[in-house]
């Protein structure tokens, strides 16, 4: 069987198959979007109060009590940050966070590639089903002689809604996909003004190691 007649035997079964992998696809990338609309909303905090407050601890030399209210914190931010608080010297601290920022960012970017990858692509799966809706109107004009019939029609139509389909779902992913990638950024860019502030103090010649009891 050479390539053509691969191609024919692909194009007899229609555009069906194609139109279900996609909706499975976009079934997927919702429940991508929103296990991740969930986390991120779940990890939401104020970080500029939060800000406030671990400057006015460290500044008293309270790291043991700023520890205990950033691992109270529900957010991403105050979790990197609260690795810093471990050690006592700021070389080691800077280490440490930059590490769990890391993992953070792993842990938030999770799935995010499925819908970059089905942004890019859903379109082309959907050319897919044109082009073997495109196929079968041809053989159904040459079995009609040339005369437009109602099944040529509806293969030409089933060939354009595929690609549609393909459309519809590469633009929500895409949106969704760098919508996340911003919140990402934002949230890495929230959590360095944190680790800056403990990083400062640990540079600081007055600092010194209080608990809270002292």
């Amino acid at each position: 069987m050479d390539l053509s007649q691969k191609i024919t035997t692909l194009a007899h079964h229609g555009t069906t198959w194609v139109l279900w992998l996609l909706i499975a696809l976009s079934v997927t990338a919702i429940a991508i979007v929103l296990e991740r609309a969930v986390l991120f909303w779940s990890s939401r905090d104020d970080i500029a109060k939060l800000r406030r407050e671990l400057r006015q601890l460290l500044s008293r030399g309270q790291t043991e009590a700023a520890q205990k209210m950033l691992e109270r914190s529900p957010s991403y931010e105050a979790r990197i940050a609260s690795v810093g608080l471990d050690v006592e010297a700021s070389a080691s601290a800077e280490e440490r966070m930059r590490a769990e920022g890391e993992i953070v960012r792993l842990r938030m970017e999770q799935n995010l590639s499925f819908l970059g990858t089905l942004g890019n692509n859903a379109p082309f799966v959907g050319l897919l089903g044109t082009v073997i809706g495109i196929v079968r109107a041809f053989r159904e004009l040459e079995h009609s002689q040339g005369r437009v019939s109602a099944a040529l029609m509806t293969e030409v139509g089933e060939a354009l809604v595929a690609t549609a389909v393909g459309l519809l779902i590469a633009l929500p992913a895409v949106a969704f996909f760098n919508l996340f990638q911003r919140l990402i950024r934002a949230r890495i860019s929230r959590a360095e003004a944190l680790i800056r502030e403990i990083l400062a103090f640990y540079k600081s010649p007055s600092a010194t190691l209080v608990t809270p009891g002292e």
